[in-house]
């Protein structure tokens, strides 16, 4: 029940974000920094609910929740500092997705789908291209991390 919860929460903020992107740095970074809290603490929780297995990719899960939360925070609360770095968060969100979908690939738990790993694995590679080929253009961010909660929206809701 928390799962399909979750993943209709997921959905919902993932078309908010498609739909209705910003124009401007400032709130594609409050934007950033928002999706990079609810990751991480979806991620941390995930980790953590499976921590009673111990293997690998719950340790991971846990590690990536607390460094997205901390990058969350950051763009939250230090937009005006961080503005010049609306690029760098294409690279920061494509190397988190990247790391968290290898690891979701190499994890032998029945929690996580290969699926859904993949294609988060592939938003982060076209996250990352986008940061070399739309530096001047940072709303694609709100794009990409629309897409990724609504795959992981519905691999929540397909996994109940």
């Amino acid at each position: 029940m928390i799962n399909k919860s979750a993943g209709i929460l997921s959905i919902i903020l993932g078309l908010v974000f498609m739909l209705f992107p910003m124009f401007s740095s400032e709130l594609v970074s409050m934007i950033v920094g928002l999706s990079l809290l609810f990751f991480g603490i979806s991620t941390m929780f995930m980790g953590w609910n499976m921590k009673h297995a111990f293997d690998t990719f719950s340790m991971i899960s846990i590690v990536i929740g607390i460094i997205a939360i901390i990058f969350g925070f950051l763009f939250v609360f230090y937009i005006d500092g961080l503005s010049f770095l609306v690029g760098a968060q294409f690279y920061i969100v494509g190397f988190i997705m990247m790391v968290f979908g290898i690891t979701g690939l190499l994890s032998k738990s029945e929690h996580v789908s290969n699926f859904s790993s993949i294609l988060v694995l592939i938003m982060g590679i076209i996250a990352i291209a986008l940061a070399i080929f739309a530096i001047n253009e940072p709303i694609y961010i709100a794009i990409i991390i629309g897409i990724v909660l609504i795959i992981e929206g519905v691999s929540l809701i397909l996994s109940d």
